[in-house]
């Protein structure tokens, strides 16, 4: 399994999946990459702890990928919050997201960032996961009510954007990987991108598949 950038030459990155936020993340990289779909099934399993199923979608995605294209080092990744033991994830519509954010009023939530780098070819494969610690304020329901007519996190696990007006119903994020909470921990992606053999700082355009 190479562990340097010159263990093989720079290669293709592509980014198992089309979320908006994990695409403006990879761009802050300014190394070229695609996006595609990785069409996973993401159904938690009978009683799955919500760390395990971060890790196992994130893994999936990056497999379902890689498969497709074998020479490129995929990047799959995958958030799940949880408060109390049980998994929250996209509320997709206002009345779950209501009832998500009056549950988190006054409670700290784990959100757990999964990010997993795979390469068919070499067959390099790592997970990480990148938790984040969020203690939310005291909420009342119009409080919730404009917060959600505002910024509409429909499709964020845990009805909320921190990286928008989500800020505003917090008190606290605790964290070593700043972007986690957004959706994808770049120090980790990053951290595995350099053991699978690529070097955004240092390396010139990658070579295509």
């Amino acid at each position: 399994m190479p562990t340097t950038s010159h263990a093989f030459p720079a290669r293709a990155l592509i980014l198992a999946s089309t979320s908006t936020y994990r695409k403006a993340l990879m761009q802050r990289l300014q190394w070229p990459f695609e996006s595609v779909a990785p069409h996973v099934d993401e159904t938690p399993h009978p009683k799955e702890e919500p760390r395990t199923l971060a890790i196992r979608l994130a893994l999936a995605k990056a497999q379902v990928v890689s498969r497709q294209f074998p020479g490129a080092l995929v990047i799959g990744s995958d958030q799940v919050a949880e408060l109390h033991g049980q998994a929250l994830g996209k509320p997709m519509s206002h009345a779950v997201a209501t009832e998500q954010l009056r549950q988190m009023s006054g409670q700290a939530v784990c959100f757990h960032t999964a990010v997993a780098v795979r390469c068919e070819d070499t067959g390099f494969e790592e997970v990480q996961v990148a938790p984040v610690q969020v203690q939310f304020r005291t909420l009342n329901d119009a409080e919730i009510e404009a917060y959600l007519i505002k910024d509409q996190p429909y499709d964020c696990a845990g009805a909320s954007k921190s990286e928008s007006l989500g800020v505003a119903l917090l008190e606290r994020i605790d964290s070593d990987d700043p972007t986690s909470l957004i959706g994808l921990p770049l120090i980790r992606t990053l951290q595995m991108l350099r053991r699978a053999g690529l070097e955004v700082l240092t390396m010139t355009a990658p070579i295509t598949t």
